[in-house]
């Protein structure tokens, strides 16, 4: 390619692949789906999507660089949003003790936003991410590459169109297996449970991760 692109396929294959191992992302839109619903899960893939498009941007300019080199940084980031993921996790658990709680925000326009909020701000505050962008795509960049930023953006909107496909199918998947148990209360209620659980064994597994 002449913006220096080079194994192309061999990144698209790469990407596919890492997708498709479950990380922070991919619990998040299940417990989101599990709780909320389809519409719910399908905003947090779509909040996920944006924050993996700002950290392409930054990760483009360099400004991701920081965080690969300040340790303060990114243990700064890190903490906020394992706090974050928790406070979501308490939140949840609170919430399912009122089934007309949730059946109100799981139905409502303030439910999707939220979801779709708080899928890209846990993105946005997982550092690793960051680092990950970093990490992988100059691998796939010629050195004496005229357009470096630009071929930076294509992969990373490659990674990220890969990436959202998977999200939404998870997505709709996980949200209509859901929907199959919204009538049953003691259901609603042990998926809640279930969904706000594993977004504090998320936040705690942020809160040990390493750079």
């Amino acid at each position: 390619m002449t913006l220096g692109i080079h194994d192309y396929g061999v990144f698209v294959l790469t990407g596919v692949l890492l997708n498709l191992t479950p990380g922070q992302d991919t619990f998040f839109i299940l417990g989101r789906s599990l709780s909320g619903g389809p519409r719910l899960g399908v905003a947090s893939a779509l909040g996920i999507t944006a924050g993996s498009i700002v950290h392409t941007v930054l990760a483009a300019l360099g400004l991701s660089a920081v965080l690969a080199s300040s340790a303060v940084a990114f243990t700064a980031i890190k903490w906020i949003g394992a706090c974050y993921l928790i406070y979501l996790g308490v939140r949840m658990l609170l919430s399912g003790r009122s089934e007309a709680h949730e059946l109100s925000t799981a139905r409502s326009a303030d439910g999707s936003a939220a979801a779709f909020r708080q899928g890209m701000i846990t993105n946005l505050l997982n550092p690793k991410v960051a680092l990950f962008f970093l990490a992988l795509l100059p691998q796939f960049i010629a050195a004496d590459s005229p357009r470096k930023v630009l071929a930076f953006l294509v992969l990373g909107a490659t990674f990220v169109m890969t990436g959202t496909v998977w999200c939404l199918c998870l997505a709709l998947a996980s949200g209509r297996l859901r929907s199959g148990l919204i009538d049953e209360p003691s259901a609603r209620r042990a998926l809640s449970r279930i969904a706000g659980t594993l977004f504090i064994a998320l936040g705690a597994r942020l809160a040990l991760a390493q750079r």
